[in-house]
């Protein structure tokens, strides 16, 4: 993964010109964009909230008035609050989506097809039970190889998880790329969809889909009894090994047979697969095995690359968002809000992942909050970068408006 340079992570300010300022012109104070640049930098530090952002700044104000125009001081964490709660979602990540559609896309030593996987995850104590709200469900979409966050979207229950892909994959570009979806998002429609938008899938088969899983289990099981020996068949495996334990991963794939039920109805439909993950920890011994539709043609290391790089979303994204973001602990209720510091916290984690070193997540975030003296040579530069102009090594302020920069 190469490091991501100064002068790109400066180039996100650029993209925040054209966002609408929502907060009533009555007694506004403070500028748009120092409150952009506050939350963000707040979330790379360890903030988690509203209330945690304001102390930061607080506690930063001396720094934050080295490169920020703040005419009006440091602003309260009910201000930056009361802007994350007027703030449409949709508008905020679009800024955010426009700078990562023009990051620069040379991954160092990746040559395949990027994989992005898409998965939905629960802000667990989001819930409103005097609104009779429960948790808000969040739909993501993560550039595998790259390491960033490419959209979200909102939804109220995990339902409704089938109609957010298909908004979700409208914002995203997936042309040549592979697109990976669990259980839940294994419909023709979104099949369709990404073969519309130029991208191949490989779809999770569960009990969602009956005919069509019962069918697919049933061709393999049969196949197997003579060890493929009747079919063209690919298979690959591999081990890994980490946190105590040693997974053995067996990959199949075939072309997807005449006799599969529905075949003709799921767009792009070339091959079917297999993977059998054998887990052992200690004295015990877990077997899972799991079933895939796929446009992608035969190759099985390809689909093995991009199955296992699905997983990555659940042990990378999600693991980094509960354990070291402590999404799961948030009580921000307020829709709006929630879905906007959800989103912070998934581009922080895409621009930390970016840091070429041999630090945890955790650590460079909190390098980020540690590297705030002016010092651009630490490996933890992503906070220092984003306030600061290519100039800012003499001391000069942000001397360029961001958004809609009145102060009516």
């Amino acid at each position: 993964m190469t490091e991501l340079d100064r002068e790109d992570v400066v180039s996100i300010l650029d993209f925040f010109g054209e966002l609408e300022d929502p907060r009533s012109t009555v007694n506004r104070k403070h500028l748009l964009g120092d409150l952009i640049v506050i939350s963000i930098c707040g979330v790379l530090s360890g903030a988690d909230g509203p209330k945690a952002i304001g102390v930061w700044a607080q506690a930063n104000a001396k720094w934050l008035q080295m490169h920020l125009e703040l005419p009006n001081g440091v602003p309260s964490h009910d201000t930056i609050g009361r802007l994350l709660a007027t703030l449409k979602p949709s508008a905020f990540r679009s800024c955010f989506q426009n700078w990562i559609a023009n990051l620069r896309d040379d991954v160092e030593g990746i040559d395949t097809q990027e994989v992005v996987a898409i998965d939905g995850k629960a802000l667990r104590r989001s819930h409103d039970r005097k609104n009779d709200l429960g948790p808000l469900f969040l739909v993501s979409a993560w550039s595998v190889q790259r390491g960033i966050s490419l959209g979200q979207l909102a939804t109220e229950e995990k339902s409704n998880e089938i109609t957010a892909i298909p908004e979700l994959l409208e914002n995203i570009d997936i042309g040549g790329a592979i697109v990976t979806i669990d259980a839940a998002g294994c419909q023709k429609n979104i099949a369709a969809k990404i073969i519309g938008g130029g991208g191949d899938y490989i779809l999770a088969l569960k009990g969602n889909q009956g005919n069509l899983h019962k069918g697919t289990v049933d061709w393999i099981m049969q196949q197997s009894e003579n060890q493929f020996a009747d079919v063209k068949v690919r298979r690959h495996r591999e081990t890994l090994k980490g946190h105590g334990r040693l997974d053995t991963i067996e990959y199949y794939q075939f072309e997807v047979p005449d006799s599969l039920p529905g075949r003709s109805q799921w767009k792009g439909l070339r091959t079917i697969g297999m993977a059998i993950r054998t887990s052992r920890e200690g004295d015990k011994e877990t077997v899972d095995v799991r079933y895939f539709i796929s446009s992608l043609r035969l190759g099985v290391r390809r689909f093995a690359q991009a199955v296992r790089g699905h997983w990555a979303i659940e042990n990378t994204l999600h693991w980094c968002l509960d354990v070291t973001f402590r999404e799961d602990e948030s009580r921000v209720r307020d829709r709006f809000a929630a879905d906007n510091i959800a989103w912070l916290k998934r581009f922080a984690i895409s621009l930390l992942k970016q840091q070429n070193d041999k630090e945890s997540i955790a650590m460079r975030r909190r390098m980020s909050g540690w590297n705030r003296c002016g010092d651009h040579s630490g490996r933890s530069s992503c906070l220092v970068a984003i306030v600061n102009r290519p100039n800012c090594a003499t001391g000069t302020k942000l001397n360029r408006p961001l958004g809609n920069q009145k102060m009516l």
